[in-house]
């Protein structure tokens, strides 16, 4: 094997497929329509401070609006504020932007996860981010706009990514692996990513993993399921189906077999929560049928159909508000399974918190 093809196969594909222009971002519109516009236009801020979720193409865009500009590899500066947060590091930053550029208009400094420099770092840089030399720019990236200080937002022009929709992440991930030479079963990107959770790294991290354990060129979706840890479309069928039937020892036996499988109860119940919704949908918007047939499988879309068929009483917003408590429950609960237990009780027997 070549040695440049044996290179390409050890690069993670988030990187390899990572956009290198405002046409190949992909569900960020209102970003890029307004970036492109103000170039365009002749129009280019001092500062810009990107903010949203992780994994939804911050750092990609502060790249893409650094070599759309202009500015060499010798010229953009990208340092991570969770390691270089100190008031000597912004002294640093404040020393170098005096120096002109290499072989460039501007020198571009990405400082990434902003929010986590100290208040005496903020201080240092707040007047150079104000009034940087004419050949500089800032673009700072944050998850956490809340803990950038008011003083550094108000000098900075401000996007907010959106987490891109589950069929973004499905037709990104099907691309990908179509591209990589591989083949996802039917609902087996969606499953992807329902599991990513908006983020694209994630979603082709977890690509890279399924490829990586798949035996041949078509992956399977028990292939996605083993690796991703997610349960059987069946176990999570069996809940919705206790539900259905007013049937608490069906729905116990489904949370306690998932306990079993080592199965984590927030993918479980994240999967719950998505067929459900899914099942409402149809019950009370009948027209979104051709909608949700574009997004699950055919076999999905008639389990769905059968489900809500005889319009069981819990299969309701009632159960889906219940269950989405439970989600936050989740994350602090010292017993994985009880709060998604004492969620069937409650709606089962309409017990009160």
């Amino acid at each position: 094997m070549p040695k440049t093809e044996k290179i390409e196969q050890n690069i993670a594909l988030y990187r390899k497929y990572r956009p290198e222009t405002f046409e190949d971002v992909i569900g960020q519109d209102h970003i890029v329509k307004a970036i492109e516009g103000a170039f365009e236009s002749g129009k280019v801020a001092h500062a810009y401070l990107l903010s949203g979720p992780r994994g939804t193409g911050k750092t990609t865009i502060a790249r893409i609006i650094a070599r759309t500009l202009g500015s060499s590899v010798n010229d953009i500066y990208e340092m991570d504020a969770a390691s270089n947060r100190k008031i000597e590091d912004a002294r640093d930053i404040r020393e170098s932007v005096r120096t002109m550029p290499f072989d460039s208009k501007y020198k571009v400094y990405i400082l990434d996860e902003v929010h986590m420099l100290t208040k005496e770092a903020w201080n240092a840089l707040l007047k150079t981010i104000e009034e940087p030399p004419a050949h500089v720019i800032f673009i700072l990236a944050t998850t956490e706009l809340e803990k950038v200080p008011e003083t550094i937002v108000s000098r900075c022009q401000t996007f907010v990514f959106k987490k891109p929709t589950d069929a973004i992440l499905a037709e990104v991930i099907t691309r990908v692996a179509k591209k990589e030479g591989y083949t996802l079963a039917e609902g087996g990107a969606e499953l992807i990513a329902l599991l990513a959770s908006g983020a694209f790294r994630d979603a082709l991290g977890t690509l890279q993993k399924v490829i990586s354990y798949s035996k041949d060129k078509k992956i399977t979706l028990k292939e996605i399921e083993s690796v991703t840890g997610a349960p059987e479309a069946s176990l999570v069928h069996s809940f919705l189906d206790a539900l259905a039937s007013n049937d608490i020892e069906k729905g116990y036996t489904a949370i306690r077999t998932a306990s079993e499988q080592n199965i984590e109860m927030l993918i479980f119940l994240k999967m719950i929560l998505a067929k459900l919704r899914y099942a409402l949908m149809l019950r009370y918007a009948p027209d979104s049928t051709t909608y949700l047939s574009e997004k699950i499988s055919a076999g999905e879309l008639k389990y769905l159909q059968t489900l809500i068929s005889s319009k069981p009483i819990h299969i309701s917003s009632v159960s889906l508000s219940v269950l989405l408590d439970t989600y936050q429950s989740l994350r602090t609960s010292v017993i994985d399974e009880l709060p998604l237990e004492l969620a069937l009780i409650k709606i089962l027997n309409g017990e009160e918190k």
